[in-house]
């Protein structure tokens, strides 16, 4: 999948063929928004041209307000990688801070017609766009008939009774809901990020951990989980996780930590996936570092159970 990261990197265009765009934020990548991704897939290849995704950055909410705004499910890069997984030819991610200033119509005539060739849109039920956000679903099919631009909005999906979003699945990982975060995401919920040196305290209790900088402003997870690690060889490798701010020791910003089971290679500069099986407990404050010791034991066992069963 090709990367623009600005307008000025698009290709020319008179170079550009005809394009099937689908437009959102797609945080997390959850399984509503492959049904709005499998169609722009679909459109541009019935067009005989490329499908492109249109995202931005920073979010629309970490713009207007970075300190209320919802913690993130996948950095930039982790979306980047998911979507590659879906067979998408072209990713555009915006600045959002340009990209909020076109009105309604400058929106749809010097971006999606000028700038990008787009002959098929593609976009959820709940979409606004321009400045202020007055542009409507509507709007853009009705405006957008004037440039033979077809305008596909698709539905949204549910599961459980509930509609599939970001912020469900938010709410799930925060009850530590794994399941239902599980079934909405359509893989299980996961964290990348390389492996970075910490304090070595673990290893001085006996248990080794690869640390990874969440690079969020909050995590949207939190607690002891079973998981297991990707990117380290061809198999999974099983372990338990940390997400937290560990508060035995005085650690103030949220880390991710794992312990890999039977594992003993320098890793450190390594890039990691740490998928989350099972939350475990939640984090709490000991008494001392035995006591966090004798419960790390306790957490080993349970995150092997766990993942045997």
């Amino acid at each position: 999948m090709r990367l623009y990261r600005t307008f000025a990197s698009l290709p020319k265009p008179a170079a550009i063929r005809p394009r099937a765009v689908a437009i959102g934020v797609f945080d997390g990548l959850h399984i509503g928004h492959r049904a709005i991704l499998d169609r722009a897939r679909s459109a541009g290849a019935d067009l005989g041209g490329s499908s492109l995704v249109l995202t931005f950055e920073p979010t629309p909410k970490e713009f207007f307000s970075p300190e209320t705004a919802p913690p993130r499910l996948t950095r930039f890069r982790e979306r980047f990688e998911l979507l590659e997984t879906l067979g998408l030819d072209e990713l555009l991610c915006a600045n959002f801070g340009v990209v909020r200033k076109l009105s309604a119509h400058a929106f749809i005539d010097e971006l999606l017609v000028a700038r990008l060739g787009a002959r098929h849109v593609v976009v959820g039920d709940d979409f606004r766009f321009g400045a202020d956000r007055l542009g409507t679903v509507e709007e853009l099919r009705s405006y957008g008939r004037r440039h033979g631009l077809k305008v596909e909005e698709v539905p949204p999906v549910y599961w459980n009774g509930e509609r599939v979003s970001s912020t469900a699945i938010r709410v799930a990982l925060k009850n530590g809901d794994l399941a239902a975060a599980r079934a909405m995401l359509g893989r299980d919920y996961s964290i990348s990020g390389r492996v970075v040196r910490g304090l070595g305290l673990g290893r001085k209790l006996g248990f080794p951990t690869a640390n990874v900088n969440l690079k969020r402003l909050q995590a949207p997870i939190d607690g002891i989980f079973a998981a297991r690690v990707t990117g380290l060889g061809a198999l999974p490798l099983d372990g338990v996780a940390s997400v937290g701010t560990r508060p035995t020791i005085g650690g103030g910003t949220a880390l991710l930590e794992v312990l890999i089971f039977d594992f003993d290679r320098d890793i450190y500069g390594q890039y990691i996936t740490v998928h989350f099986l099972k939350r475990l407990r939640e984090e709490r404050h000991f008494d001392d570092l035995a006591a966090l010791q004798r419960q790390m034991h306790i957490d080993v066992a349970a995150a092997q159970a766990a993942l045997a069963d």
